[in-house]
């Protein structure tokens, strides 16, 4: 229970006159007196809290960046109006910034024996799984004198799952895609490594795509068309050890790899391909392997879902072993991880061999913008010492880059906007020469 500001007012209001005319006690009881019953019957009409019947429906996930709603359905079972006001109790997350009173307050007028409905808009500004707190209901007299109060716990959770603000690009993908596979008109003759068809000889073939056998058997020549190889399996491997965890932006490195690893994901699984996810840092943290097309992204978004990095140096002979269990044939291991020197050449590069030598590798890595511009930067002493301490940066990633490619690793270093369409071109790159 609980005193509203009106009580408050009146009593306030009463105690001038009182003070001017009748100061004492007489006075005081005069004035507190009346409010007092006034406020025990407001009490007494008020709904009881407890008796509430409270249950939750609504959105159970959501991407990040868009909104949930939670529906909160409120029966009151009392003989007695309900004037409310609710409190829906969510982690800080689930909203931007300054907007969580406004969106988790609401006011309800439920009669006798019926039930109304209240909405939460969630909008969460962090991955994971939100969980409901609890619901605070103040239940008001008619006068709004003197209030109930009590809580109530249902339990409701949201997943809230990676952004994927990527898939703007993948039309774009599917498109070069299709030229590869040679369902378009633009077909890159003698392209790929599978088998697709035979057709008449026009002037301009390659002559080494001529079938002979063919030709004997009809009065035309007749040359062979290929298509990059279907069913290949490509394990996309999350390095979530502590250099995932570095800020680029307003995001996490980790995100921005995610974001990579969703669109060639979706492309490759598109083009017939078999794509498993590992994350791992000192552990395995998720493992997504052996589904099927259709149900490849939406079990690998849902593993993204609740990833964070860790504060943990990644143990690379242990991200080596594990990856090899996950592909013992061959295929296609794109590591998402950093070119920082350390890491690489004290972690990756003595664990690499085991990889290349079955295995076509692709490193992809996140490179912070601002170490371009503070390498343009001049016009200062601060500005120069600036500038230099990003030139070096930059080196020595462009020499732990070619230490890599020495290995017979793509890489593919680029910003967070850049580095989905970038390792995209690079997976359609190598289906296209036939490595896949």
């Amino acid at each position: 229970m609980a005193l509203t500001g009106r009580t408050a007012l009146l009593a306030a209001l009463g105690s001038l006159p009182v003070g001017i005319w009748a100061p004492g006690w007489t006075g005081i009881l005069a004035v507190n007196a009346p409010l007092a019953i006034a406020c025990a019957c407001d009490f007494a009409l008020a709904a009881p809290v407890r008796r509430l019947r409270l249950t939750r429906s609504g959105d159970t996930s959501v991407r990040l960046g868009d909104t949930a709603d939670v529906t909160l359905t409120i029966t009151n079972p009392s003989h007695r109006l309900l004037r409310a006001d609710i409190r829906d109790a969510w982690p800080p997350s689930s909203w931007q910034p300054g907007t969580e009173i406004a969106a988790s307050r609401h006011e309800a007028t439920v009669p006798s024996g019926e039930r109304r409905r209240v909405t939460t808009r969630l909008r969460p500004t962090r991955r994971g799984d939100r969980h409901a707190d609890r619901v605070t209901i103040r239940s008001y007299g008619p006068l709004r004198l003197f209030s109930r109060q009590g809580t109530h716990r249902i339990a409701w959770s949201v997943r809230v799952l990676p952004a994927f603000t990527s898939r703007k690009h993948l039309p774009s993908k599917l498109a070069r895609l299709r030229e590869l596979d040679g369902r378009t008109s633009v077909l890159t003759r003698g392209e790929g490594t599978e088998f697709d068809s035979l057709r008449e000889y026009v002037p301009g073939d390659d002559t080494r795509s001529i079938d002979w056998r063919a030709t004997a058997r009809q009065t035309t020549v007749a040359v062979r068309t290929w298509r990059p190889e279907r069913d290949r399996h490509i394990l996309l491997v999350l390095d979530t050890g502590r250099t995932s965890a570095g800020r680029v932006g307003d995001a996490p490195r980790l995100d921005a790899s995610m974001d990579a690893a969703l669109l060639l994901a979706s492309l490759a699984s598109r083009a017939g391909d078999r794509v498993d996810l590992l994350a791992y840092d000192r552990r395995v943290r998720a493992l997504v392997q052996g589904r099927a097309a259709r149900e490849t992204l939406p079990s690998i978004v849902n593993a993204m879902a609740s990833l964070d990095a860790e504060l943990v140096e990644t143990d690379a002979r242990g991200l080596t072993a594990t990856a090899l269990r996950t592909a013992p044939r061959s295929s296609l291991i794109v590591l998402l991880t950093t070119l920082d020197t350390a890491p690489v050449e004290e972690g990756l590069l003595p664990v690499l061999p085991q990889l290349t030598r079955r295995h076509t590798v692709v490193v992809a890595s996140v490179a912070d913008p601002h170490t371009a511009h503070m390498a343009a930067s001049r016009g200062s002493t601060e500005a120069v010492y600036e500038a230099a301490a990003a030139a070096q940066a930059q080196s020595e990633r462009s020499r732990t880059a070619e230490q890599l490619r020495r290995h017979g690793v793509t890489v593919v270093d680029a910003t967070p906007e850049e580095l989905a369409p970038a390792l995209a071109d690079a997976y359609l790159a190598l289906k296209a020469a036939g490595r896949l």
